[in-house]
This record gives structure tokens, C-alpha cells and sequence, in this order.
């Protein structure tokens, strides 16, 4: 699977996140106006140093950005664990994925996968009993389709309070609960942990699983393979590091991260390989 973000797509998160305009990057690093506008819609670096000034520009880790932009860098496929399955949807094309947490005959969903009837498919095959829906944020790719799964499992509803106005379609107040910092959702024998990441959006949410074989966290898009989700707003950017560094990439380094779009990742891969990571 591709990266989700090319080299382009980081120039334009970190640019916009940092709020310069191309005039104050040009400025900066001595290169031509239309040249970085041109790199923002996907034209190729010239060479090594061209990368680093961007990078320096802006606040950037230059050799990451080097790997992805010059190296074409992707990690290492990582094996899904065998009590997590993956359901892809697509928005006008555009890739997005959910998962399912299974354990005995219970079941947990970590966003919708915008494919509500495959998750209902998947449970009713199974015959799992669903446990909960718990939404890494409130955007329509995560989060749609919400009501046809509650009208078929009455079950609550993980979101960040700040993002409900982000939904196209509320539960009833008594559905929906806040996955506050160090909340914990049984599922089975195994336990989720929520963390509250936000800057993709105000409310993000992340979930960990602490499997001492496969130790996992569902990072929505709070993180990409080499890149983050864009800040929303964008005067959320620093915030959004923030929740990278201290919430994310601050787990031990065998922690393999599953996106909401594009191949999952370690914490050890990120902390090599990832532009906006800062090194605690």
C-alpha cells in the first residue's frame, strides 16, 4: 500500500500548519516562488540540498523528508494481528479504512471504514456481538454510517465531545460517551485504552491495545506512515505535533500504528522515518 502523503502533500501541511504563505518560504530559502508552488502540486525536488532548505524552512526533520522525497522510503508491511480485521470503504475514490477488534464471540469497531453494510456483514457472519463504535474523530470518512449500525446493535457511541458537531448524523445524547484520557473499554479478555490526540481535529481519539504480543494503536488520521493528517483548524498544528510526540510516538517503539488511510507503521519506523516527528 502507498503512503497516504507524498512529498508534496508534507510541504503543504507543514506550510500551511505554520502559517506561511509561499512568499515567506521562498524568502527563507532563497528558492523561487513558483518553484516551491510547483513542489506543492507534485513536481519533483532538483536535489538533496533543495529538500533541507525546505525542511529547515519548514520545521521539518530534513533527513526523513530526504527519505520520502528522494529515497521514495515506505515501511515495512506490518502483519495485522489475528483479532483485528481490516474493512476498507472509499469516498469518491479516495481510500479509507476501519477495523473490527474480536475476541471470543465480542467485538469492537474503531470507525466505520465509511462501509457501514461490510461492518454489519462481518459482524452478522461471525456472529460476533458488537460491543461498541469508537470514532478516532468526527469526519464523514470515519464516522458515516453511525445510524446503520446502531439500528442494528444499540450500543454507545466513542467520540471526542468537541468533534459531535463534526458528525452528519447525531446519536441521542444518552448513546454517545466521552472517551476521556486513560478510559478503558473491555472487550473479551483484552482491554482499549482511549488517548485524547487532538489537532487533526479538536477531539481526536486515539485507542491502544497494551497486547504484550502485538501491542497496537488506532491513530485515525493523527498519523500517517511518514506523515500526519492535516490540522483542522489549522491553528491547531502545534497542538497536533504535540499529540504526535507525547501521545503517540512516545509509545514503545514495537507499537505498530494503524491509520485511517495508507499502510500501518511502527513507532520505532515514525521515529526514523516521520518529518514531523520531534525525538523526545
Amino acid at each position: 500500500m502507498p503512503l497516504e502523503d507524498d512529498f508534496s502533500d508534507i510541504l503543504k501541511k507543514a506550510r500551511t500548519g505554520r502559517g506561511l504563505s509561499v512568499g515567506d518560504v521562498a524568502r527563507t530559502t532563497g528558492l523561487p516562488g513558483g518553484d516551491i508552488t510547483a513542489l506543492e502540486r507534485g513536481d519533483p525536488p532538483r536535489d538533496r540540498a533543495e529538500v533541507r532548505a525546505l525542511a529547515t524552512a519548514l520545521g521539518l526533520r530534513a533527513a526523513p523528508l530526504e527519505q520520502i522525497a528522494v529515497d521514495k522510503w515506505e515501511p515495512v508491511a506490518q502483519r495485522m494481528p489475528p483479532w483485528v480485521e481490516m474493512v476498507q470503504g472509499s469516498i469518491n475514490g479516495y481510500g479509507v479504512q476501519g477495523y473490527i477488534l474480536i475476541d471470543g464471540n465480542e467485538a469492537l469497531l474503531v470507525d466505520t471504514g465509511y462501509n457501514a453494510p461490510a461492518m454489519l456483514d462481518r459482524l452478522r457472519r461471525r456472529g460476533l456481538r458488537l460491543l461498541g463504535i469508537c470514532l478516532t474523530h468526527g469526519h464523514a470518512d470515519h464516522a458515516e454510517g453511525i445510524e446503520q449500525i446502531l439500528n442494528h446493535h444499540e450500543v454507545p457511541v466513542y467520540l471526542g465531545p468537541e468533534d459531535i458537531s463534526l458528525l452528519s448524523w447525531q446519536p441521542r445524547p444518552d448513546v454517545l460517551v466521552a472517551p476521556t484520557d486513560g478510559l478503558s473499554i473491555k472487550v473479551g479478555r483484552r482491554t482499549i485504552h482511549c488517548v485524547t490526540t487532538p489537532g487533526h481535529t479538536p477531539g481526536g481519539i486515539c485507542y491502544r491495545v497494551d497486547d504484550p504480543q502485538l501491542p497496537v494503536c488506532f491513530v485515525g488520521d493523527t498519523l500517517f506512515a511518514g506523515s500526519i493528517g492535516r490540522s483542522n483548524p489549522k491553528e491547531l498544528y502545534a497542538t497536533h505535533l504535540n499529540s504526535v510526540t507525547h501521545s503517540v510516538l512516545a509509545l514503545s517503539p514495537d507499537y505498530r500504528l494503524f491509520p485511517g488511510h495508507g499502510p500501518a507503521t511502527t513507532v520505532e519506523e515514525e521515529l526514523d522515518h516521520n518529518p514531523f516527528a520531534t525525538i523526545i
